[in-house]
């Protein structure tokens, strides 16, 4: 592949389709039991939960680097 960077992430992809079938024993693909639409509302809010916390984290850098 001659994006490194396009490769990081499809490795990222194979390895997580790895842990899912490991976890669940089966593939996305022949899984047809789940509520995806609630799994993809619970890793939204799981993003936002993680955006948030970088954003204290970001404020928290700026405040230090003010005071000194």
């Amino acid at each position: 592949m001659k994006d490194k960077i396009v490769k990081q992430v499809v490795d990222k992809y194979t390895s997580r389709s790895e842990v899912g079938i490991a976890k669940y024993g089966t593939t996305l693909e022949n899984n047809n039991v789940d509520n995806y639409m609630n799994h993809l509302q619970q890793e939204l809010m799981d993003a936002t939960l993680y955006i948030e916390k970088i954003m204290y984290m970001n404020r928290e850098i700026t405040r230090l680097v003010k005071d000194t």
